[in-house]
């Protein structure tokens, strides 16, 4: 699994950068590959395209998620990439977490409405630290992915002509396009995938 964490933070190096560096630490000790990054409102985020899941998150400020992360969704093409994306969320705040799970998750989640959402999560104060709230989060989302990883794969039939189409593409994107290609048969509610699905995945999920 490939994961990035996109999040957003007003301090530099503070609790919330300190604990994004222990989550993709618990995701990596699962075997995952992570990278992480901050959100720009106005970034160009194409290169999520190369990640299996997005995990989206960051602190409550007077009420509303911070602002970059809400900008990004909004105003660039985050939105557009996040297409058919599995994606996990978290808020970081100290309100009660009923009141967190009903008012601010759903300021992430209303973007999300077509992405299959693998866990989601509200972190207090202490939970920031806490590796095993952390590790939870994790293992929600790594067994959330497998289990739907695992449907996908055996609810699909590649045609022979498909497998030859996908041994002429080069062998470091082969894995890219099936993958493209499974998710894409998935949503679309089909069970075969031909060379002409594959293209059809291909065009519709912005490969190159």
């Amino acid at each position: 699994m490939k994961a990035i964490i996109l999040y957003d933070t007003r301090s530099e190096g503070g609790s919330t950068d300190r604990f994004v560096d222990n989550l993709g630490k618990s995701l990596a000790e699962t075997g995952a590959y992570v990278e992480k990054g901050k959100c720009k409102a106005n970034a160009d985020y194409s290169f999520i395209l190369d990640f299996d899941v997005v995990i989206m998150g960051a602190p409550v400020y007077y009420l509303a998620v911070s602002s970059e992360l809400i900008g990004a969704l909004i105003q660039s093409n985050l939105k557009k990439y996040l297409k058919r994306k599995k994606v996990a969320v978290f808020v970081t705040c100290g309100s009660p977490e009923p009141m967190a799970y009903m008012l601010y998750l759903p300021q992430i989640k209303i973007h999300l409405l077509r992405n299959k959402i693998l866990a989601e999560r509200v972190f207090s104060p202490q939970d920031l630290s806490d590796d095993k709230a952390i590790d939870s989060y994790v293992d929600a989302i790594v067994e959330t992915y497998n289990r739907t990883v695992s449907i996908r794969k055996s609810s699909v039939i590649w045609t022979e002509e498909a497998l030859e189409t996908i041994s002429n593409i080069p062998s470091f994107l082969q894995e890219k396009f099936k993958r493209m290609a499974e998710e894409y048969a998935e949503e679309t509610g089909q069970h075969q995938i031909t060379s002409e699905l594959l293209f059809t995945a291909k065009d519709e999920m912005g490969g190159t």
